[in-house]
């Protein structure tokens, strides 16, 4: 056994070096946080609010490599600051390598099924989530992602099918779920047959159904920023957001969400994904990552600037998996002349970082699983009926 893992460690070297490249892109849009300070506990309050954030493919070298280029060493990202930090592992039910649906759905239902699976088993229950709970409850909730919104992140939430590739029935199970804020990309798996770039396979127009729902329905940054109704969806482009154009950024959408969620009394959940992350990491493009990463966390300080003000709200920083093998073989302190290896194109079964701020953010301290996050949420919500899976 020892001499195969050696192996294995010795070929992951010849091929990360055959990854290797340099950091290289413009990050004027980033404005550093004013602090870097650890932030301090929350004591004393329960929690009213969770914002659950998402970096997909964040390991711990995408945040370190984005940290040194953009703060340099001794500096901190907003999500650096938090004072619980702890370790996730992600393996799925069957293997120890996951996919988002399979880690998704750890996370929102609190059970580990097959990758490639949207929340649910096996051998095909569903199982409740933590977004549709809050809902039974009366809480106010919300997905906000980068990618298209029927993703496999985001679906993990308000969605039951076996194969993720099925974008269409999950944003009819989206439409279905009562989910009060839906942004991000997708709009052709929501649009009628009257669209061309629809791809809907039936006739339904699932982006009027909201709007007879009593949604604002918009796809421009403009049309977020006007809309005053309390459910919004907002799809901003047919396929994945572009982070060009008539598009509101991950901050924006984030602020958006919470003053919408905001208003319920009741409290809320909001899962932010930064989607392309991954994708980046995917594409072994050490500037990707920096850009996404560092979208995300501007993401994290609206969120955060949320929470100090509100003093109830929980906030969870983590990621599903980490993807590309990613490491720092060279570097100034100052972030200058910043090398990154990759060792693979695709996920690794390396755990991944949680941060988390806000009442009972200790809860989150330690070695933890993925479906510790959706347990310990459902707790400190009084959510009832996880892990309950049903015949659909």
């Amino acid at each position: 056994m020892m001499r195969r893992i050696v192996a294995i460690l010795m070929a992951g070297l010849i091929v990360g070096q055959l990854f290797a490249k340099s950091v290289d892109v413009d990050i004027d849009f980033y404005t550093p946080d004013p602090s870097i300070d650890l932030l301090e506990d929350v004591e004393g309050t329960e929690v009213k609010n969770i914002i659950l954030m998402i970096g997909d493919g964040m390991g711990l070298g995408h945040v370190a490599m984005t940290r040194f280029y953009a703060v340099g060493a001794n500096g901190r990202l907003t999500m650096e600051r938090f004072p619980v930090t702890s370790f996730v592992n992600t393996h799925s039910a069957k293997q120890l390598v996951t996919d988002s649906a399979a880690a998704a759905t750890a996370m929102s239902t609190g059970v580990k099924t097959n990758n490639k699976m949207i929340s649910v088993t096996p051998d095909m229950l569903e199982l409740p989530t933590v977004l549709e709970l809050a809902e039974k409850k009366g809480l106010s909730t919300g997905l906000v992602a980068t990618s298209t919104v029927t993703h496999a992140t985001p679906a993990s939430f308000a969605a039951h099918e076996k194969k993720r590739k099925d974008e269409d029935k999950i944003a009819a199970d989206m439409t279905a779920s009562g989910v009060d804020v839906l942004m991000g990309g997708g709009r052709e798996y929501f649009v009628g047959p009257d669209d061309s770039e629809g791809k809907r396979d039936d006739d339904r127009d699932l982006f009027r159904e909201f709007a007879d729902h009593g949604y604002d329905t918009v796809t421009t940054r403009e049309g977020m920023l006007k809309s005053t109704g309390d459910k919004l969806v907002g799809l901003f482009e047919y396929h994945a957001m572009t982070s060009e154009g008539d598009e509101p950024t991950l901050r924006e959408m984030t602020a958006k969400a919470l003053d919408i969620l905001s208003r319920n009394e009741n409290g809320f959940f909001l899962m932010v994904e930064g989607s392309q992350i991954d994708w980046a990491a995917h594409d072994n493009d050490p500037d990707g990552i920096v850009y996404h990463t560092l979208h995300f966390d501007l993401a994290i300080r609206e969120a955060l600037e949320f929470a100090k003000k509100d003093g109830q709200t929980l906030i969870i920083v983590t990621a599903d998996h980490e993807t590309g093998g990613v490491t720092i073989p060279k570097g100034d302190l100052d972030g200058d002349d910043l090398d990154v290896d990759f060792s693979t194109g695709h996920h690794t079964a390396t755990p991944v970082p949680l941060f988390a701020y806000g009442p009972s953010a200790e809860r989150f301290s330690g070695m933890m699983d993925n479906t510790d996050i959706a347990k310990r949420i459902a707790e400190l919500l009084g959510l009832e009926g996880l892990e309950e899976a049903v015949t659909p």
